[in-house]
């Protein structure tokens, strides 16, 4: 067997050639890289050339070296020996190939991992960095036999994930270059679900005891972390696993299918179902994490789209939604969304739901940033015609109450939601007009008590729909509207008016059209509203206050500037009042009596 010269770098000169680097020329750096593929008796300029991969290197040092030592490795690829072959090479008295293939499997690991720091490291230029991007890429396309080499892709995940600073450019590469290759997509789930379980073992009993007893900079550090795995998850696009049958792979070999003798349609299957779960493991050990709560709240916003549809099993998320749907306030109104989802469309059971929205109609909610689709939702949920009467009451009048304490936008919303409420549910149109048989005598004496003068038999405190009164209630409330200080509300109030029992007369509002209102576009319509009659006030001379000493026979008024005014009355009849001041003229005002 042929030998190659061995190389003899060791650690101390390695050292000098790394404080060498920074001083080497660029013609230098290229003589190394050429000497270094030309023969194995320049094995030794590795090391140097491997020094210069540092993000504060010089960029045109960093390029040279860079692209010398990944045309050098490229190649031998094949011939690397896996980490454990290598450590078990021996000592120099071994066969040399052995003792070449260690060293080879050692600059390759540091390769690898100077190609990772140059990728994740903010000080890198953008340059350096897409470079090293696609060199490490390249390495993982060129794994064992053409298959993906997810072990080197998910060292750079980790790196990902654990780099303290923001990695959005790193984020657009991916995004624009690689995630969209299936086999990419699928080992990006899979060593994500890895470091996500790995996170979340430090987080739980006691490792979870430790970071919340621990200190601001290893929260902050664990918070961090939990950015990065969702900004990765967001980031990855999502797959129309209906529409999509065929797949681009980043490796030669791809992902592996039942058989080579497979067709498509049942490879597209394979890989479809691989694909679901994988992308269903990742997410599930993202939401085990101790989510902070801005990403909490992003998740909620756009678990409904961006999540459930392409999971294997949706159901398997209802004690996420539940527990969220549970805590109450913003957090409850944002998991609606997805729950409503598992109800309507997975057959998940929730008793409590009706309960639990009803809870949630608190004034609020008309103000909150995802009141759109909260609003939207609670429309739909309450569209069945199967709802119960008292659920039907209790939901009108309880949107009738919060009508005297929300913004004009949220008003006009809830009278569209009442006029729904009513046309759906006629069996509650009582609430608006009552009727009471004064021959049956146990209905009058009922309707005369809840009639009380002052008094509501609505209890708005009672959290049970059921317990709250709603049925011996009416919408007063709306009533009240009719004098609302905004005449965009006080206009909308007829709409109730109408006979909604006729369902053939009258259709149902659409949400979406007020979901979104606020004081701006309230103000907006009525400024755009052309005005067919304007009021005008006609005085023959220009008043001076705001009200005249005769409208008060027998009292004295005072202006700004300390004047008196003095009421007499003269013997002819007439009533005369005079007002005095230091400064300006006396004004004699008569009116006949």
């Amino acid at each position: 067997m042929a030998t190659s010269p061995l190389p003899t770098a060791t650690a101390s000169a390695s050292k000098k050639r790394r404080s060498r680097g920074g001083t080497l020329a660029l013609d230098e750096v290229k003589k190394l890289g050429t000497e270094l593929l030309s023969s194995r008796s320049h094995l030794n300029h590795a090391p140097a050339l491997l020094a210069l991969l540092s993000p504060t290197a010089p960029l045109d040092l960093a390029l040279e070296a860079l692209i010398s030592l990944q045309s050098f490795f490229v190649p031998l690829i094949p011939s690397i020996p896996s980490a454990s072959a290598a450590a078990n090479a021996g000592d120099a008295g071994s066969d040399p190939e052995l003792v070449f293939g260690a060293w080879l499997r050692q600059r390759f690991d540091e390769l690898v991992a100077a190609l990772v720091e140059l990728s994740v490291s903010p000080h890198s230029d953008d340059a350096i960095r897409d470079v090293a991007l696609d060199a490490l890429m390249d390495f993982v396309k060129l794994g064992k036999d053409g298959k993906f080499h997810s072990a080197i892709y998910h060292k750079f995940l980790y790196a990902v994930v654990h780099a303290a600073d923001p990695v959005d450019m790193l984020l657009e590469l991916l995004v624009s270059k690689y995630f969209k290759y299936t086999d990419i997509r699928y080992f990006t789930y899979t060593s994500l679900d890895k470091i996500a379980n790995s996170l979340g073992s430090k987080t739980t009993g006691s490792g979870k005891d430790a970071l919340q007893n621990g200190s601001d900079e290893s929260k902050n550090r664990s918070s961090i972390f939990i950015h990065n795995i969702y900004n990765l998850l967001a980031h990855v696009p999502l797959m129309d696993f209906q529409k999509e049958s065929t797949f681009d792979m980043w490796s030669t070999v791809g992902l592996s299918s039942k058989g080579e003798n497979d067709s498509s349609k049942d490879t597209s299957t394979y890989i479809n179902k691989k694909l679901k779960l994988k992308f269903t493991k990742a997410w599930l050990s993202f939401l085990k994490l101790p989510l902070p709560l801005d990403v909490y709240k992003e998740v909620l916003a756009s678990i409904h789209q961006n999540v459930i549809p392409s999971m294997s099993n949706p159901s398997i998320l209802c004690d996420f939604l539940t527990r969220s749907y549970d805590i109450g306030g913003v957090i409850s109104v944002m998991a609606l969304s997805g729950l409503f989802i598992l109800m309507t469309q997975h057959g998940l059971e929730y008793p409590k739901f009706y309960e639990k929205l009803y809870a949630l109609l608190t004034p609020a909610v008309f103000m909150a940033k995802h009141r759109s689709v909260f609003l939207q939702l609670l429309d739909t949920c309450l569209k069945s015609s199967y709802l119960p009467a008292y659920l039907a009451a209790a939901f009108a009048k309880r949107l009738s109450r919060l009508a005297l304490s929300v913004p004009p936008a949220g008003a006009l919303i809830i009278i569209a939601l009442i006029h729904n409420l009513l046309r759906r549910h006629p069996s509650v149109n009582f609430l608006v007009h009552w009727e009471v048989d004064e021959s049956d005598s146990n209905a009058t004496r009922e309707a005369s008590q809840s009639k009380k003068i002052g008094s509501d038999p609505f209890n708005q405190n009672d959290a049970d729909p059921a317990k709250s009164g709603a049925m011996r209630s009416s919408l007063w409330e709306i009533d009240t509207l009719r004098h609302h200080y905004s005449s965009a509300v006080s206009r909308f109030v007829v709409s109730l008016e109408e006979d909604l029992t006729v369902r053939a007369k009258t259709t149902e509002m659409k949400i979406t059209d007020f979901s979104s209102g606020s004081y701006a576009t309230v103000f907006r319509d009525e400024v755009r509203r052309r005005l067919k009659q304007v009021p005008l006030a006609f005085y023959r001379t220009t008043p001076t206050s705001l009200f005249l000493g005769s409208d008060f026979p027998g009292w004295t008024f005072g202006d700004q500037h300390n004047s008196t005014v003095e009421t007499t009355v003269e013997g002819n009849g007439k009533v005369e009042a005079v007002g005095a001041s230091d400064s300006t003229p006396s004004k004699r005002l008569r009116m006949e009596t």
